[in-house]
């Protein structure tokens, strides 16, 4: 039996990490250790919080000592907890700096401390900065242009260091834009989606033509899962969709998706610092088995009908959310 500590696992691709693991290994044991912040949210685990392999913890990974109590019986340490919103990094950088930095710190020290077979620091493709041609590989220099992005690649760079300096077997994962089930509702899709559905307008920034890649959650799940048992020690792993579209293709996809028009559609002022382009090259992790499944329309489709079919659940998150745009 695999003992694995799932941090931040209450949030939307931790929690869906969970549910893949369960249903995949059934002599799995998970722990799952999290805050509950506000985007920490147990009815994303509903279904599974009773499955006789899995604990939840609530905690903060920043926390040593009760961190320590829960590495000391694990084999593997798969790291979602981070603060993520690049424009909450903008109002408080502080609290991405005490997560997403010293939490890592913590976790790295007690999985040194307790000999831990693999640690998986899950990051993004943002450390690397805005791209405009080409696509970004692994090798490549970090660049982050918010404090967001700039805490998590201090987070890979220590993660990265804990290898070299420790030989803790360490493997960073660098993704691209994650959509699906569970993800709260300040981020684009669920945003534009619950804002439709409430006859709200949608808000783009600048003129839409800043570029994502986007890729379906349970796509990444698969990814994360291919690096736990196949990834080598010390190495980053890009995991990306292979769909690269502006933020006004997203945004016309899904209003057309919905029945609405682009009068739907309100241009606000750019946020700082946006990046223009992100794109990854998945080249690497394709070696070890890997590959996106899921069509992006498909993904898309499905994932608005979930929340059509989930007003419940979302419709108390966008009670309390901050006047935030995405």
């Amino acid at each position: 039996m695999k003992r694995i500590l799932v941090t931040g696992g209450a949030g939307f691709i931790g929690s869906n990490f969970i549910r893949h693991i369960l249903a995949k290994y059934k002599d799995y044991r998970i722990t799952n250790l999290d805050k509950l912040t506000y985007c920490g949210n147990l009815d994303n685990l509903k279904d599974i919080e009773k499955n006789k392999n899995y604990v939840f913890a609530k905690g903060d990974i920043a926390d040593e000592e009760f961190v320590n109590k829960l590495v000391k019986d694990c084999d593997i340490i798969v790291n979602f907890a981070a603060e993520t919103h690049v424009d909450r990094s903008i109002e408080d950088p502080a609290s991405f700096v005490r997560t997403n930095v010293f939490g890592t710190y913590a976790l790295l020290e007690a999985a040194k401390k307790f000999s831990i077979s693999r640690y998986i620091q899950i990051s993004t493709d943002e450390v690397y900065g805005s791209i405009l041609d080409g696509s970004f590989r692994e090798t490549d220099p970090l660049k982050p242009n918010s404090p967001y992005s700039a805490s998590k690649a201090s987070g890979d760079l220590l993660a990265r260091s804990y290898f070299i300096t420790f030989g803790l077997p360490v493997v960073i994962t660098r993704s691209s834009n994650n959509f699906g089930p569970y993800q709260y509702p300040e981020k684009v899709i669920p945003l534009f989606v619950s804002n439709v559905l409430h006859g709200k307008k949608v808000p783009m920034y600048g003129d839409g033509m800043n570029m994502r890649d986007w890729l379906f959650v349970t796509d990444n799940c698969e990814a994360i899962d291919v690096v736990i048992h196949k990834g080598k020690d010390g190495e980053i792993y890009n995991i990306g969709g292979g769909k690269e579209i502006t933020n006004m293709e997203l945004t016309t996809y899904i209003l057309e998706t919905m029945g609405k028009d682009k009068s739907m559609i309100e241009f606000v002022k750019d946020r700082p610092g946006h990046d223009r382009r992100y794109s990854l090259d998945i080249s690497k992790i394709r070696e070890l088995g890997w590959a996106p499944r899921h069509d992006f329309k498909k993904a898309l489709e499905l994932t608005i009908d979930w929340y059509k079919n989930n007003q419940q659940w979302w419709e108390k998150l966008v009670a309390c959310r901050k006047n935030i745009k995405y």
